[in-house]
């Protein structure tokens, strides 16, 4: 057992932070290696061979950094990526590693949230064409009706920091504005998406009372507490020194910046070296 062994969590930019920071408070005893590859970002609009390859690469990354447990705290990259890499890649090279996601726990536990059987999901061009939601959801749910809206200038916006701007609004009413007019049955929605928690409060003033909104964070750190109970032999080998750290493949300086946002803390990365 290595002591210094880490949990892995990967996101093409800031996104991957909302997910990471519901696991730090969930889990707050192990080790962690953020790692945003904004370098590349934003996931959303790139081909299903490039976002595989972009996220494997990543993945190996975090690997090589003593990650036997990587999250994929990306959408688009659970969707395009993960299944490849658990049925192609894991058991080839990599047998005693786990590769996760965020679309599946999500699935699990999204009918429990909505009365009239009807969610929207919002997500990028990316996740939404990949139709993985509607598919996942089906094994567990068959008689909830999803119905998908893509928002391709939310991630833009707040990557950029737009997002806190009166500017922004006009996109966040055009993309709901669009969703609902697709059925008036809706009574929840999913962020597909972990940047869109940074759009909650705008996104609340716009919808009628009552409804309700789902981030991932929560149901993902819940979901990683389960599976490390139910895995002692991976529990034990993480490290339980409670570090953090965190790495770019972009500029440092404008990482920590940005990151602090969707994390509620100051972050000090590094960048990193392929």
């Amino acid at each position: 057992m290595n002591d210094t062994k880490s949990i892995g969590i990967f996101d093409s930019g800031y996104g991957g932070l909302t997910v990471f920071k519901s696991i730090a408070d969930k889990l707050p005893g192990y080790n962690y290696i953020y790692m945003g590859d904004n370098a590349r970002s934003p996931y959303g609009d790139h081909s299903y061979e490039t976002v595989y390859q972009y996220t494997l690469e990543c993945v190996e990354w975090l690997f090589a950094q003593g990650c036997p447990l990587v999250i994929l705290a990306c959408n688009t990259a659970s969707a395009k990526a993960l299944r490849s890499i658990q049925q192609k890649v894991l058991p080839l090279k990599y047998p005693d590693h786990r590769v996760l996601g965020v679309i599946r726990p999500t699935a699990e536990v999204i009918g429990n949230f909505t009365e009239t059987n009807t969610i929207g999901v919002m997500g990028t061009r990316g996740t939404v064409n990949s139709e993985s939601y509607p598919i996942e959801i089906r094994h567990f749910y068959p008689e909830l009706e999803v119905i998908q809206q893509s928002c391709p200038l939310w991630v833009p916006l707040i990557e950029n920091n737009e997002h806190i701007h009166p500017g922004a609004d006009y996109f966040v009413q055009k993309y709901i504005d669009e969703l609902l007019a697709k059925s008036p049955a809706i009574d929840t929605i999913l962020l597909a998406c972990t940047h869109y928690p940074l759009l909650m409060s705008k996104m609340a003033a716009i919808l009628p009372e009552g409804f309700k909104l789902v981030a991932q964070g929560d149901i993902v750190a819940n979901s990683l507490a389960d599976y490390l109970k139910r895995h002692p032999e991976m529990e034990v080998r993480l490290g339980k020194e409670r570090a953090k750290r965190f790495y770019t493949s972009g500029d440092e300086k404008v990482f920590d910046k940005n990151a602090s946002i969707f994390f509620d803390e100051t972050i000090v990365s590094s960048r990193l070296r392929w």
